[in-house]
């Protein structure tokens, strides 16, 4: 494993796909924060902690993740598109339909929480939907062109709402105490923070493909 504390974590997040998990678990930004040495993310976190932790998960992986470093750029947008955005496509809709029927059923527990956690999430749906048509639409068609080293000005937008939605993220997060399922949670209230805390980790794994693979390489003029 040949990464140490300076190491940038998104360099570790594409060279060693598996170490997404440890940084998942210690809420290390390895999307839009990608360009920080592994010490600056760890903040407050043992960093010695986490590289030992991420050489077990290496180590201990028996199937080794898809590293997209040097994969086509087509075979990359194909992943892109197949992985997460026909994924989220099916499943915003489905959150969201849970996150008004826990705010109608259970908002009266907890009127401020319950009702940030819906107008948050229908914010972040609606930038998503917006933001995945388009990449599909106007930035993905660039770079497949051979047009990537003229889309500073698409990929500067993809980025700052890449911001905007991982503020989003790490709202909803606190909002809801990390997805603590309370006790007296019925099955969809349990079901929204599974789903919300699923789609926080695809979200991180997407924007990183985004970030710190595709739009560097893209930007480079590679085709």
């Amino acid at each position: 494993m040949n990464i140490d504390r300076n190491t940038t974590v998104g360099k570790i997040a594409t060279e060693y796909p598996a170490a997404t998990r440890v940084f998942d678990r210690h809420g290390i930004d390895f999307c839009c924060g990608g360009g920080k040495p592994l010490a600056d993310a760890c903040g407050a976190t043992d960093v010695d902690t986490v590289l030992a932790e991420i050489e077990k998960e290496i180590s201990g992986s028996t199937a080794a993740p898809e590293r997209f470093d040097d994969a086509p750029l087509d075979r990359l947008i194909e992943h892109i598109i197949d992985t997460y955005h026909k994924p989220l496509a099916a499943e915003l809709p489905r959150l969201e339909q849970m996150t008004a029927k826990v705010l109608d059923v259970h908002g009266e527990k907890n009127p401020k929480m319950f009702s940030e956690v819906h107008s948050t999430f229908l914010q972040l749906k609606a930038e998503l939907d917006k933001h995945m048509m388009k990449e599909e639409q106007i930035l993905f068609p660039m770079i497949l062109s051979g047009q990537g080293a003229m889309a500073h000005g698409p990929i500067t937008v993809m980025e700052r709402e890449h911001e905007s939605a991982g503020d989003a993220l790490r709202h909803l997060r606190q909002l809801t105490g990390d997805y603590n399922v309370p006790e007296e949670a019925c099955n969809t209230w349990r079901a929204l923070w599974h789903g919300l805390a699923e789609l926080e980790t695809a979200l991180h794994e997407h924007i990183h493909l985004e970030n710190n693979i595709l739009f560097p390489r893209a930007l480079s003029g590679e085709a």
